[in-house]
């Protein structure tokens, strides 16, 4: 589907010189002299290098619908991860480097994400946008620590470092945001 330069959103991926692109960050620019144009920070979906293009309103491009199946995390097998398609029970083996050294480690067995592909190949894995661990080491809280704003160093079940408040103890259950690994607040479990 073709859409204009200026209607590019973060997000969004497009076809540009041959390859497959995401928008990073946009900034929308009007110079003094000239049209005013978008400037685009895109990375590209399979190898992750980066671009900066300038596309003008008049300028056409190629946006790309990536296909989305939901498929449940089975098991690991040193760098490659199985998982198995929630509708038609077909398993497919993906490669480390594909899911992200970052998301990795918030994969538990039975979890449920979404796989991204263009014409039959897997691009990205999607996580939730939370998951559920246990702290399994936390330093002891100090006394006369105020409560406002103070969080102490804990480790989680999956080696993960995060920050989380003074109240959380060893063997406590928190919700944890799989984008940047930080703590959310305390499961409900």
């Amino acid at each position: 589907m073709k859409i204009q330069g200026n209607a590019i959103r973060p997000g969004m991926v497009i076809e540009h010189r041959g390859r497959l692109w995401q928008a990073v960050r946009i900034q929308h620019t009007q110079p003094g002299k000239g049209g005013a144009y978008m400037q685009v920070e895109l990375k590209d979906i399979r190898d992750g290098t980066k671009l900066n293009e300038r596309f003008r309103s008049a300028e056409e491009v190629e946006r790309v619908r990536l296909e989305q199946r939901d498929y449940q995390f089975l098991y690991a097998e040193g760098d490659m991860y199985t998982f198995m398609d929630t509708e038609t029970y077909e398993q497919t083996t993906l490669h480390q480097g594909l899911i992200g050294e970052d998301k990795v480690v918030y994969l538990q067995e039975g979890m449920t994400v979404t796989i991204e592909s263009h014409e039959g190949e897997p691009l990205t894995v999607v996580l939730p946008d939370t998951v559920v661990l246990a702290v399994a080491e936390a330093e002891a809280v100090v006394k006369g620590q105020t409560a406002a704003s103070s969080y102490k160093p804990a480790v989680l079940e999956n080696g993960v470092r995060t920050m989380v408040p003074p109240h959380v103890a060893v063997g406590t259950r928190v919700v944890i945001s799989t984008a940047d690994g930080s703590y959310v607040e305390r499961a409900k479990d």
